[in-house]
């Protein structure tokens, strides 16, 4: 059961491009926001909100926000290939996904200073349930740079912040691992510069 979870964790990785002719299932869905409200929150206060997008227009209005956002974004000097398959996804790879998960905090629950250390958690957890089920997923921040946007494609509330959204669904072709540094590359002894 441990190798499990850590083979699951080694798998995990940004999905851009999704098998359009395969449906995800509302009981795998449900399986994945299962895994996702046990994540920690600050102080306990479980913020989260879920919208599960399956519309075709919303899904539609959504990645056209993405696309336009990501178009305007500035140049952060992203590696050359990584910006090219990142713009590929905004520019239609995206689109493919059956489902899109928008996640929210709410105002009425948890502070704005400490929803985000609630939020990432969660789709952190919904990230690699995903995997664990042989779903493709990733996470998408750029859509919250249009909060209002967002609000109106997905009808949330005035009180409720959207942090993140997930694309979810079969992947196009098989999702290789992903490149990391090794741990003695990050992880230091004691001290910074000490070696691992």
């Amino acid at each position: 059961m441990t190798d499990g979870f850590f083979e699951v964790v080694a798998r995990q990785r940004a999905c851009r491009a999704f098998d359009p002719d395969r449906e995800v299932g509302d009981d795998l869905v449900e399986r994945v926001l299962d895994a996702a409200r046990f994540a920690p929150s600050a102080e306990n206060t479980q913020p989260w909100v879920f919208i599960v997008v399956h519309d075709a227009e919303r899904r539609a209005r959504l990645t056209d926000l993405m696309a336009r956002l990501w178009a305007a974004a500035p140049d952060r000097g992203m590696d050359e290939a990584l910006h090219a398959d990142v713009g590929a996804a905004f520019g239609g790879g995206f689109a493919t996904a059956p489902v899109w998960i928008v996640v929210g905090a709410d105002d009425e629950r948890a502070p704005r200073p400490e929803q985000s250390s609630s939020i990432y958690p969660a789709v952190q957890n919904l990230l690699l349930a995903a995997t664990a089920l042989g779903l493709g997923s990733a996470m998408t921040t750029i859509a919250s740079y249009d909060p209002a946007e967002v609000r109106a494609i997905a009808g949330l509330p005035e009180s409720v912040r959207p942090y993140a959204m997930v694309p979810l669904g079969w992947p196009a072709k098989p999702l290789g691992p992903p490149r990391r540094r090794p741990v003695a590359e990050i992880a230091h002894r004691e001290a910074f510069g000490e070696s691992w």
